[in-house]
């Protein structure tokens, strides 16, 4: 019951992972690396808008992942 609970879980946290990636906006600076522009106010506060939050999202749901795959391996 347990496995397939957390087999549940693995799934829908790897859709959310997909989803949630391909809403993120490139990282490509283009030109404005050039010129420093990539350093203004916009970019230092980057943390605080939705393509900051959704980066933090990210990287909970990626350990989530790795989590429950090991735990999906250890054959419960």
């Amino acid at each position: 019951m347990l496995r397939i609970l957390l087999t549940i879980v693995f799934v829908i946290a790897c859709v959310a992972m997909t989803v949630i990636v391909l809403m993120q906006e490139g990282k490509s600076s283009g030109l404005g690396a050039l010129s420093g522009a990539a350093e203004s106010h916009w970019a230092k506060n980057k943390g605080r808008t939705l393509e900051g939050n959704m980066e933090k999202i990210t990287k909970i749901i990626a350990v989530l992942i790795f989590v429950l795959a090991l735990a999906l391996n250890l054959n419960i």
